[in-house]
């Protein structure tokens, strides 16, 4: 050690300052991932018919859906307005899927529980709306 130049202690001290903080935005970058990735922004129920329901997509194979949530104009005797919600589904969600195909193909009026997250993943779905429940409307 006693035979080691400045230079050489800087480039080493260099490499461990660098190490660091490589380590530190590492770290940072993947609990900032974490946190749009598993994060939900908004939960709620839409209420309406459910329009359709497709797999789609190239590359990744995503659920989505269109529900009709029939709002009615502020007047008598208006027509409704042609108002959609667009959402996602998870594709494990196997169960939720065929509950929704059955609604889209009867008509049926149901509440569709959801969450809102911060960013869509193209692996997830277009939307960044995903039910996790159906209600129907009795």
């Amino acid at each position: 050690m006693e035979n080691e130049s400045v230079g050489q202690r800087i480039k080493r001290s260099v490499k461990k300052i660098l190490g660091r903080l490589l380590l530190i935005v590492l770290i940072i970058g993947i609990v900032v991932f974490a946190f749009v990735y598993w994060g939900i922004y908004e939960r709620g129920i839409m209420a309406g018919k459910v329009l359709r329901i497709t797999q789609k997509g190239v590359l990744f194979k995503t659920y989505e859906g269109k529900l009709n949530l029939e709002t009615f104009g502020a007047m008598k005797n208006t027509s409704t307005l042609a108002e959609t919600f667009d959402f996602s589904v998870e594709s494990n969600e196997a169960e939720i899927i065929k509950e929704l195909e059955q609604v889209a193909l009867s008509g049926e009026r149901v509440n569709l529980k959801f969450i809102k997250r911060y960013v869509i993943f193209p692996w997830r779905g277009d939307t960044r709306y995903f039910v996790e429940g159906v209600e129907r409307i009795k």
